[in-house]
């Protein structure tokens, strides 16, 4: 008998960050319960919907605290198809003895391309000249500025990080990197401590991830650090933000224009505030949004309980030690 498995994707969100293709790789191997609202399955509906499920697969949105396990029996995996499991309570999915798996970037070439499109238009002026012709207002000429020769720091050396490194040279850009945790020997690539980097790059971005250390890493001091003119990009979360210095820092100074495409709204949406601001280009947390990078995390979220199906551990996996339940998923 196939194991019941809750994929808590809606319709929409089922379409776009999971596709039809996993999804009918997934029904080949389980019995598929699927969410059919377009509003987030969290709290009390996700527990509702998760009842008799072995198995549940779930968006970024959908919350696993401690009461989730302690309340669903008959659970054995909560996979998350993503990278981020920030909101899993994932001690007590161990005390329960549920197996937590998360997907591994397939993002990178996709996210980092966000940024590289979002740095043109930054530097060419392009979202206030397509503002003004679609309100039938006058439209300003400006001067623009080429990627080539023009300085790109990148906070952040991980899969987008690397990638965008690697466009960033290819286009003839000085290319400088903070993380202070990775050693760095890419020769085309330097490695300097993010106050170093700051007042020296024209485009920064932002792909660091979400840590406690990292909270409002962008803060007042070192917005003020960044050099005059620069353009700032934040691709990772909105966390690392403190945005009410992100709005100071384009009002007064030293930044000439911002790119977003996480914020602190909710599902971390750019904040409704920031992304009305003249110099902001803002996008819908849809960075990672092609059908290669989704493909990428959903059907890895297939290859897991494939594995686990046939009695392997997944890569991916953040708890094996505990996963107490996974002979559950043979006996059905």
């Amino acid at each position: 008998m196939k194991p019941r498995v809750l994929l808590t994707y809606g319709p929409t969100a089922r379409r776009n960050y999971y596709g039809e293709a996993a999804l009918q790789a997934l029904q080949r191997i389980a019995d598929v319960r699927l969410h059919e609202s377009e509003s987030p399955l969290v709290g009390a509906a996700l527990l509702e919907a998760a009842r008799g499920c072995r198995v549940i697969i779930s968006d970024r949105q959908a919350a696993a605290p401690a009461d989730l396990f302690a309340r669903l029996p008959d659970l054995v995996v909560f996979e998350r198809c993503a990278v981020d499991v920030r909101n899993v309570d994932i001690a007590a999915a161990s005390a329960a003895g549920v197996l937590v798996t998360h997907a591994s970037a397939g993002f990178g070439n996709a996210v980092a391309e966000w940024a590289l499109g979002a740095m043109i238009a930054l530097a060419r002026g392009f979202p206030g000249a397509v503002h003004a012709f679609r309100q039938g207002q006058p439209v300003p000429v400006g001067m623009g500025s080429e990627l080539r020769g023009a300085t790109l720091g990148v906070i952040g050396y991980g899969v987008i990080g690397r990638r965008l490194c690697a466009l960033g040279h290819a286009l003839g850009m000085r290319v400088l990197v903070a993380d202070p945790f990775t050693r760095i020997d890419d020769p085309q690539v330097t490695q300097l401590a993010l106050d170093e980097l700051l007042p020296r790059a024209d485009h920064v971005v932002c792909l660091a991830p979400a840590t406690a250390a990292t909270e409002n890493l962008m803060d007042a001091r070192r917005f003020a650090a960044c050099k005059p003119g620069a353009f700032f990009l934040n691709a990772s979360r909105g966390e690392l933000v403190d945005e009410g210095a992100l709005l100071r820092a384009l009002d007064e100074g030293p930044l000439a224009g911002c790119a977003m495409d996480v914020g602190r709204a909710p599902d971390q949406m750019p904040s409704p505030g920031l992304a009305a601001h003249p110099r902001v280009l803002a996008t819908p947390h849809i960075g990672g949004l092609t059908p290669e990078a989704v493909q990428h995390q959903s059907r890895e979220t297939v290859a897991q309980l494939e594995q686990l199906l046939a009695g392997k551990m997944p890569q991916g996996a953040l708890n094996p030690a505990h996963a107490r339940r996974l002979s559950r998923l043979q006996s059905d």
